[in-house]
């Protein structure tokens, strides 16, 4: 149990390496702007989230880092934001349908629609994942999603009832979004990356300013646009399926900059939240066992998290002194745990 890797909330001792992260992660990551100042103070509102003894009613911002252990290394970072929009307009396009029809010339046409709007208003959103190319194995990427449904299992008096995730839209290696080249530049008259860097530093009034106030025809788009609506950028492929395995739903909503799918879900439909239970942790030697499950420790502001391939037993889960160390438990104490992966 040496290699294992942890999450924890993000601290400010992180900076560096995030803004790191942050240039990393390149044009279309709206959530982590590669502005140091900004994200200074988006760890900031993480700390202050985790310091409440009650929520904020206006919404919280949780960030969690991926800690490799041996070397003390952010290698990933997720994060949940408690409630959207209350604070700041949240935008969306919605997909619709509209019909052009006359009895008299015999006429009946079918047309898809973008219409703005602030639907998912309310909602806690899960957001602001990026693992390291380096460290994209080993259960790291499931760890560093489903880490947040079990936070949310524990502190469910904290989030909304109705969970989004925006996904990344596809756009190619210059940052150029095809679905923003076909619409949203002709609105905003700046590039993809300037409009996706306001919206990330939290700028989004121009959006309602500059936007369309009513529908958009989608077949008068160029085919280019059309054929992105919907769909994730190749590196968010594997996210959007991990989500969908958790119960997440593309429900006909897409990000107004670069088309990708919104996908939502019932808080308690959540497949790690719904089959989440409680075990006592034990010290002392453990079986290794062939699946692996996801635990955490039932603590606020000293949350942690990690995945184990030891099998809860009787409930109980023996765990190495390290690991317990490591997840600031001792023996009699509570975890938090759920298989891994969904299993048919």
């Amino acid at each position: 149990m040496n290699d294992f890797n942890l999450i924890r909330p993000i601290r400010l001792s992180d900076l560096d390496r995030l803004c790191e992260i942050a240039h990393q992660s390149g044009p279309g990551f709206t959530s982590l702007p590669s502005n140091r100042a900004l994200l200074k103070a988006k760890i900031s509102a993480s700390e202050t989230a985790f310091s409440l003894t009650s929520p904020d009613p206006q919404g919280d911002s949780y960030l969690f880092a991926l800690e490799e252990c041996q070397s003390g290394k952010l290698i990933g970072i997720c994060g949940i934001e408690s409630a959207v929009g209350l604070r700041e307009p949240f935008y969306h396009y919605r997909l619709g349908t509209v019909v052009h029809a006359s009895r008299e010339l015999g006429v009946h046409n079918s047309f898809q629609t973008l219409y703005l709007c602030n639907d998912f208003t309310g909602y806690a959103e899960v957001c602001t994942l990026y693992l390291d190319p380096e460290y994209r194995r080993d259960n790291n990427g499931a760890l560093l999603s489903r880490c947040r449904f079990l936070f949310m299992a524990q502190f469910r008096e904290r989030f909304s009832d109705k969970v989004l995730a925006e996904m990344r839209g596809v756009s190619d290696s210059r940052g150029r979004s095809p679905f923003w080249n076909g619409l949203g530049q002709h609105f905003f008259s700046m590039e993809f990356s300037e409009a996706d860097y306001l919206t990330g530093s939290g700028n989004k009034v121009f959006i309602a300013e500059l936007m369309p106030k009513h529908s958009i025809y989608i077949h008068l788009l160029p085919e280019s646009a059309q054929q992105v609506i919907g769909e994730v950028h190749q590196n968010t492929l594997p996210a959007r399926k991990l989500l969908e395995s958790e119960g997440f739903r593309y429900e006909k909503y897409i990000d107004i900059f670069d088309g990708g799918p919104t996908l939502a879900c019932e808080l308690k439909d959540i497949r790690a939240i719904r089959k989440s239970y409680f075990i006592t942790v034990h010290t002392g030697p453990s079986l290794e066992h062939s699946n692996a499950y996801l635990i955490c420790n039932t603590q606020l502001r000293n949350f942690r998290c990690t995945v184990v391939q030891i099998a809860p037993s009787e409930g109980k889960i023996t765990l190495p002194a390290e690991l317990c160390h490591r997840l600031l438990v001792s023996d009699g104490d509570l975890l938090r745990v759920v298989p891994l992966k969904h299993r048919s």
